[in-house]
Parts: structure tokens; sequence; C-alpha cells
């Protein structure tokens, strides 16, 4: 595979493998350029627990140093605490060294405006502009700032937004089981505070320690919890949550042990804040039409945008949507907390529901609407995927076309959507349909094209 396509520049930030792509004079390159663009100030700067986090960590803040920035380190911190605490009054932004749910060998450079959110398509294209320029400001000796560390404000502040939309004393009441998944990633700690601490559930928790590798693939997908599943069975968990390495991602069991599918988390997560305050829903368009439908039982419009949170977090801006996310990884956007995906919202949220209505994680995920998915990945070649896609259109004529991120195609018992990933060189498909037979017919006709 070419060299080209090991580093990637997209929407979710600049992410490569550690080493010959990804490395710290790269890292503090691109600080310095973001320090130049956002101006001198105090910069969050936060990490996961990747072996090269710390490394880069060092690189970013030398090139925020020399832009004329401070640094405030927050440490190991999940990715949206980092975005609630850059909102704060006064930051100029935030940096997140984390390559999220990609496997250990990647790392990756999130950044965020001074609201806390990924940057726009606008602020993307000057930062880079500077980037590839190389036209960095270079503070004077009498211009550069220190690093403050403070490890202990963001957690707290994070927690505090999310009990807010929640009735904490109705949870705690209940003292529920939970099982925990943290794949000794960034949130591994805060996570075992919020569900223990502010919540008063009984945890029994694997892979909470910071200091140990990931002991599974990152991505919280159902085929890769079987640990968690046998975790909640043994111990009765009435829930059960895993994360990836920088807690933006949640999966969910329920009682019996299954694992819920990602799309299904999310439309449970609508279904719930739709019942207390109806209002537009936007998703990206790889998410389960299932929202479409819990959309439809409120009065409520649902808004699809392209892959991305930062694209999903742009478009619920401009319509002033209750909630969103993306329903293929886990991602739960609540605006109450802020405007990212989260998995301590959803958490909170879930559990909120089944103290309330008294029903089992199981009886509430069973009242969704039913449809059946599938999604995997393929590599391609470089230079024919202007020539797939039409392929793939001609394949399912009289379909509804959609072009805003690759393309997807609907029909009126299906859809499939196929894309270039925007984290990985590779091609990205995604099937859904109300029968088994059709979603493997949809699916077939993406896995063809590589």
């Amino acid at each position: 595979m070419s060299r080209a396509h090991q580093l990637k520049i997209s929407v979710s930030g600049i992410r490569g493998v550690i080493g010959d792509f990804l490395t710290p004079n790269l890292a503090a390159a691109f600080a310095q350029a973001f320090g130049t663009y956002v101006g001198p100030g105090l910069v969050a700067l936060g990490r996961d627990t990747r072996a090269s986090g710390e490394m880069i960590e060092h690189a970013v803040a030398c090139g925020l140093l020399a832009s004329g920035c401070e640094v405030v380190k927050l440490g190991i911190v999940p990715t949206p605490t980092l975005q609630v605490y850059a909102s704060q009054a006064g930051l100029r932004g935030g940096i997140a060294v984390t390559a999220s749910h990609n496997p250990p060998e990647y790392n990756a450079l999130k950044l965020f405006n001074r609201d806390g959110l990924f940057f726009n398509h606008y602020e993307r294209t000057e930062l880079l502009d500077l980037y590839h320029q190389s036209d960095f400001r270079q503070a004077a000796n009498h211009e550069i700032r220190g690093v403050q560390v403070d490890t202990e404000t963001a957690p707290k502040l994070h927690i505090e937004r999310v009990l807010r939309h929640v009735d904490v004393e109705r949870i705690r009441r209940r003292r529920f089981k939970v099982a925990l998944d943290g794949v000794n990633g960034a949130g591994s700690r805060m996570s075992v505070m919020f569900l223990e601490q502010a919540l008063g559930c009984e945890l029994h928790a694997i892979s909470v320690d910071p200091g140990r590798p990931f002991p599974r693939e990152a991505e919280p997908r159902p085929e890769v919890l079987g640990d968690l599943q046998r975790l909640a069975i043994s111990c009765g968990a009435d829930a059960a949550f895993a994360q990836d390495p920088d807690g933006d991602r949640l999966a969910v069991g329920d009682e019996t042990g299954r694992i819920i599918d990602n799309d299904d988390v999310l439309a449970l997560a609508v279904d719930i804040v739709l019942r207390r305050t109806p209002g537009p829903v936007v998703v990206n368009l790889t998410t389960s039409a299932a929202i479409d439908d819990i959309g439809a039982r409120f009065g409520c419009a649902v808004l699809r945008s392209p892959v991305g949170e930062a694209n999903v977090v742009e478009r619920m801006m401009r319509s002033r949507a209750v909630i969103g996310g993306e329903g293929s990884n886990g991602g739960i956007i609540f605006p109450g907390v802020q405007y990212c995906r989260d998995s301590y919202f959803g958490m909170a949220l879930i559990l909120d529901r089944m103290a309330e209505t008294g029903l089992p994680l199981s009886a509430l995920a069973a009242e969704l609407p039913r449809y059946f998915r599938k999604m995997g990945k393929s590599g391609f070649e470089h230079g024919r995927l202007g020539r797939m896609m039409q392929e793939l259109q001609e394949r399912l004529p009289g379909a509804e076309v959609d072009r805003s991120d690759g393309l997807k195609l609907k029909a009126p018992d299906g859809w499939i959507h196929v894309r270039a990933s925007n984290t990985e060189p590779v091609l990205r498909i995604a099937a859904e349909a109300r029968t088994r037979e059709r979603l493997e017919e949809l699916y077939a006709l993406g896995s063809g094209l590589a």
C-alpha cells in the first residue's frame, strides 16, 4: 500500500501509523500551525493510553509553545471530557492525542476550537493552508509561555454536565449492577468513578488499567466483547457497557448478556430523548432507518449528514437538533452536555430510562423498530473509486441516490452505502434491510466491487 495512504488528514483529524508516517516532527508542526491559527492563549491538551501517547503529547506541547500558546495538560482523559473543558471561557481550543477506535499502532491529533468543537470546513481549510505553507508563528523568547497540569477539573466538569440531564437519585435508588469493559483506555478510571460514585452502581469492571495495553480490538463492536458478555452473565448485571480507547464510543449489553447492535443503542437514546423533548434529530448516512421510524412516531424531522462527528455536529447546530449521532459506531451526541460523541451521557441516559420505567434493558430494546444490518470494509485500488461507485449505481436501478458522502442507494426495502473511510485507507460498506435475505443481496452488490 502506498505511503500516501498511511497518513490520513480528514474531518476526523490527522491520523496515521506511528513511525514512518505520524512522527513527533509532524505532530509538532501541526500543533504549531494550530497555535498560529487560534492565536496566543491557553490550549487544553489530553491523550489516551497508547504507548506513543506521551511522545506525541510532548511534541504537541512543544509546537504549541513555539507558537506562543500556553498549555494546560489534562493528562489521560476521554475526548468528550477534553471537549467540555475546552469549551470553557478563556480557552483558545484543545488537542486530543488519540486515534480513537483505530488499532494501537495508530495515533492522531483531534483538533477542537474554542467551543470544544471539531473545526468546521472553513477552519480546517485555513489551518491546512497554514500547515502546508509552513507559515507558523515563531514566538520570541519573551513570548514563550508555560505548561500547567490539571488532571482533576475536566472530569468534574463533564460529569456535572451529564448529571444535570438525568434523575440521579432515581438511578442511585435502583443500585444497578453494571458490567464495564474500559479497554484500558482513557476513560478507565473516570468510568469507574462515574458509575460507582456518581450513579451509585454496583460495578463489575474489566480492563480499567490505563497502564496496560488494549486487551481487545479498540472499536467496541459486539463480536469483540465476549469477555464483557461473560462478565455480565456471571455477575447478573442489569446492563453492560464498553468504551473505545478515548471514551466517545459506547457499546451496550442487556441483562441476558446480549450486546445490542450499535445502531439500536443510538435508536434507544433517540427514543428516550424525544419522549422528553421532541425536536429535530441528525444522524449520518450510515445510521439505521430505525431513527426515521422513531422520529415519525414523535412527529420529529430526521436529517442526514455525511459520516464524521464534525459533519453531524454542523448539521445539528444548523437545525437546532435535540439529539444526534452516528449509530454505526455507538456515538451519541447530546447538545445539552456538549456537541460531541459522549459515552458518559449514553450510560446515564439508559440507566435513567431503566430506573424510570422499571423495565429491563432487553424489554426497552425490544420496542425498537426491527432491521437487519451488515457492515464491512475492503481495500481498493487507488484511482478506481469513481468507476466503482458508478458500477454500483448501475446494479440497483431506480434507487434513490445520495452522493453527499460516497454513494448511498435507497430502495423501498433497504439501502446500501459505500464510501472511502475518513480514518483508514479502506472502502467501508454498509447495508440494511427489513429481511435478512434482502440484506445479503444488497451487501453483495457493494462487496463485489473491490
